[in-house]
């Protein structure tokens, strides 16, 4: 039976998780380590080695890898914000939502933290919230990676400055000697 066709996307993650799998079974076989250029690599070493340090992240929508037509977000920070479960979450999440501009919706927002062209700070509130999981999710695992700019129609509002909860991009963390990578 003949394979399926696969998505762009889908290929491009099948292509990345047949790359985890050498690099895994040449970490596990000690033919690889952490060092650039260890002494005595062979050629395949050197190239199973490369691949490990350019294996960057999980695919997943808005990642920039397949919307060549939009350029990457260089972000400071992300967070979701919703509803969650008691009064008390819910007053916040509506608070929040107040102080953000937007209405209290069922599947909350996402949150963009980046800077205007003078290096002001701005809050992007979007409705991207399977890219910013994604992206928090590889943040989680000290992976600097930047989503693709929103569409128009995802956004809802930009506010002056960074409102509500920060987790900060690895890179950014770095820069501000915050303890990323």
């Amino acid at each position: 039976m003949p394979e399926p066709e696969l998505s762009e996307q889908d290929y491009l993650r099948q292509i990345e998780l047949l790359a985890l799998d050498v690099v895994d079974a040449a970490r596990g076989e000690g033919r690889i380590g952490n060092d650039a250029d260890p002494p005595g690599e062979t050629a395949l070493q050197r190239a199973v080695n490369a691949l490990a340090c350019r294996l960057r992240h999980q695919h997943f929508e808005g990642d920039g890898c397949v919307e060549d037509d939009r350029p990457l977000m260089r972000l400071g920070g992300a967070a979701l914000i919703g509803p969650g479960t008691g009064d008390a979450s819910r007053d916040n999440y509506r608070t929040g939502c107040a102080r953000l501009g937007v209405d209290p919706r069922p599947d909350g927002w996402a949150l963009w933290y980046c800077w205007d062209h003078n290096a002001r700070a701005h809050t992007l509130v979007t409705t991207a919230l399977t890219t910013t999981r994604a992206l928090l999710e590889s943040w989680a695992r000290g992976r600097d990676v930047h989503p693709a700019w929103p569409l128009r129609s995802q956004v809802r509002a930009v506010a002056r400055g960074w409102v509500g909860p920060v987790v900060l991009s690895p890179g950014h963390a770095a820069e501000r000697e915050l303890g990323g990578r």
